[in-house]
């Protein structure tokens, strides 16, 4: 069983920085891939980013150069920095590990 809880999300001006963080419950983090993923109104959930156990990183086309995932295996964390953030970027922002564990959601809202 894993627990994610998920943080830093937040109202961001175009052009702005956020780092998100997905803190992991349970021994095991260390081998799950994790991802990143988010959900606008009105849309389906989307992959945003992913990490493998051995750090291989796969990026959604949108958010290629502006995003970056990253994993602190030491401290059950997962991040993801954001930078030069859109308005198209706002979104509920979870993460998950593997394929049947998810957080419950962080608010990023992108906007004047």
């Amino acid at each position: 069983q894993v627990q994610l809880v998920e943080s830093g999300g937040g109202l961001v001006q175009p052009g702005g920085s956020l780092r998100l963080s997905c803190a992991a419950s349970g021994s095991a983090f260390s081998i799950y891939t994790m991802g990143w993923y988010r959900q606008a109104p009105g849309n389906q959930r989307e992959l945003v980013a992913m990490i493998t156990s051995s750090g291989s990183t796969n990026y959604a086309d949108s958010v290629k150069g502006r995003f970056t995932i990253s994993r602190d295996n030491a401290k059950n964390t997962l991040y993801l920095q954001m930078n030069s953030l859109k308005p198209e970027d706002t979104a509920v922002y979870y993460c998950r590990a593997g394929f049947q564990y998810w957080g419950q959601g962080t608010l990023v809202t992108v906007s004047e």
